[in-house]
């Protein structure tokens, strides 16, 4: 990982947020972010114990983890609050906000809490070659059940929420590792039961 100019990197911090400013005013994040990348940018995040979402190159982002993955939330904010920059290893880290746009009776922010934020790495030409988001999935899922239960979750979102309860993975959604055989599932079970039994 090479290193970069201090001054490169805040640079490129700045279009970054400004480009994400742009993005929420329009509700269009293949417009304003796309550009951001280099040809071959991986883009992830964790959805569970065997799942990821990846996008391997800038069309992949494009099309689904700013198209796709974004609809429904357009008018979501994504406010940054704290940015690190190491320019010896030209990586940044973007600690960030996901607020709803609806309030609660009493006036606060729907938002995820607990910690959100994106890791990038940095490709030169004011461009990231690998990004990589974190945040709280339970807390996200708990909100999700939040607004639907307030009658203000977007249809988008839900109509997504039903194909991966269905097992019908999203664009970009990806096994860590293969799943287990049904003959390890039930050698683990009998396994189980055995010990169950034995420490009676």
């Amino acid at each position: 990982m090479p290193a970069y100019p201090r001054a490169e990197l805040e640079e490129m911090v700045e279009r970054w947020l400004e480009a994400n400013r742009q993005a929420e005013k329009d509700g269009d994040w293949p417009k304003h972010l796309g550009a951001m990348y280099t040809d071959d940018a991986q883009y992830r995040w964790n959805i569970g114990p065997n799942e990821e979402f990846v996008a391997h190159n800038r069309e992949e982002i494009e099309k689904w983890a700013l198209g796709e993955q974004m609809e429904g939330f357009e008018k979501w904010k994504y406010p940054y609050h704290r940015i690190l920059i190491d320019e010896k290893q030209g990586e940044v880290i973007g600690l960030w906000d996901q607020v709803a746009p609806a309030k609660r009776e009493d006036g606060t922010d729907y938002m995820v809490e607990g910690i959100g934020g994106s890791w990038f790495r940095y490709g030169g030409n004011y461009k990231w070659e690998w990004q990589r988001d974190f945040f709280d999935l339970g807390n996200t899922k708990a909100l999700f059940f939040e607004l639907a239960a307030a009658g203000k979750l977007d249809p988008a979102v839900k109509e997504k929420i039903g194909k991966l309860a269905k097992g019908h993975p999203l664009p970009g959604h990806e096994k860590i590792r293969q799943e287990p055989s049904f003959l390890t599932k039930f050698m683990g079970f009998v396994v189980m039961i055995r010990i169950a039994l034995f420490n009676k």
